[in-house]
């Protein structure tokens, strides 16, 4: 029989980086994990009133659940973590426009003399049932509503070489990509640098536009039930995912040009080991195959996703199939409940 471990954590018990922090549990591989998360604002942005910059205070952003230690997971190893389902655990979340922050404004890093953008809040209306998030305008009576498709933001393990990484910033260990694509169904794979990886998780966003353009996607906490698993002496250079239908690979740097060919270069080369093609095949393959879904734009650093169908590549088992089997046993949790 499968573990099941479930774990809320306290406000206290929250952690704001990846790297730094004793593990909060101990799982054994293979263990189904549920979990409480809270939003990026900690849960203290709750109407169009709390304005981020009087109800929190920096550092305290962007908090994580966690870190899990996953027993026998080694630096050299493969963390695999299936999401199995992700609900948001409120009927209501938010959105924000900040001063300084965002791709369309002017920031620390790109500092102008125009004004700051204007701080906003934008609260949503979130109906699990139906399956919707409601928006409202701020300065108009336009309501609109969009289908819900939630997801995680932050997700990583430590970083190497004794590291410890606000959890905001993305790179090779995970951290605040940002992307869509992190959602139900997929198995999640995470170079292991420390041992027991120490697997952390947070923002989730009952939607977000590819980029998270204005710097905050649609602001939830969230249940979400996941598997952790250990792939023995397979290294993963950068995070990637996998679906029923794809296979992904995260670069995450500045500027956005090199996080664009740091996907591209993991998955050109992923390609080439699961396929056998010589490495200009597989170039030139995922070249006129491949797509490029955008993650942040706005963070530390900046996150792209290469993309491809894995029928296109003859449906190679990545990992020696490890997200099917990890598909399976969610499948069975879920009819078990």
């Amino acid at each position: 029989m499968t573990d099941v471990v479930s774990y809320r954590p306290t406000p206290e018990e929250l952690s704001y980086t990846f790297g730094g922090r004793e593990p909060v549990r101990r799982v054994k591989p293979g263990t189904i994990v549920e979990l409480y998360t809270e939003d990026c604002f900690g849960g203290r942005v709750r109407d169009v009133g709390d304005l981020p910059s009087v109800v929190c205070e920096f550092p305290y952003l962007n908090p994580v659940t966690g870190p899990i230690h996953v027993e026998g997971a080694e630096p050299g190893d493969t963390l695999a973590v299936h999401f199995v389902e992700i609900v948001p655990a409120r009927e209501w979340a938010v959105s924000s426009t900040f001063p300084h922050f965002g791709a369309l404004t002017g920031t620390h890093t790109t500092a102008m003399l125009h004004p700051p953008l204007d701080e906003l809040v934008w609260k949503y209306d979130v109906d699990v049932a139906a399956g919707v998030v409601r928006y409202h305008a701020r300065r108009s009576d336009f309501t609109v509503e969009l289908p819900l498709d939630p997801m995680h933001g932050t997700a990583g393990v430590a970083p190497a070489a004794f590291e410890s990484r606000m959890t905001i910033v993305p790179d090779a260990h995970g951290g605040n990509l940002d992307t869509p694509e992190l959602r139900a169904g997929v198995t999640a794979y995470f170079g292991v640098n420390v041992p027991g990886a120490l697997f952390a998780l947070g923002d989730g966003h009952c939607r977000q536009g590819d980029g998270e353009v204005c710097g905050t996607g649609v602001e939830s906490a969230m249940n979400t039930v996941l598997i952790l698993d250990v792939i023995k002496g397979a290294a993963t250079p950068t995070p990637r995912f996998e679906t029923d239908a794809a296979l992904m690979s995260a670069g995450s740097a500045r500027p956005l040009e090199d996080a664009y060919r740091m996907s591209q270069h993991d998955l050109v080369t992923w390609t080439a080991d699961l396929t056998g093609l010589d490495i200009l095949d597989a170039y030139q393959l995922i070249s006129q195959a491949g797509e490029a879904p955008v993650g942040n734009v706005c963070d530390p650093n900046y996150t792209m996703l290469a993309k491809v169908a894995k029928t296109f590549l003859h449906n190679p088992p990545a990992y020696e199939g490890i997200h099917t089997r990890l598909r399976s046993t969610a499948q069975d949790y879920l009819l078990s409940r």
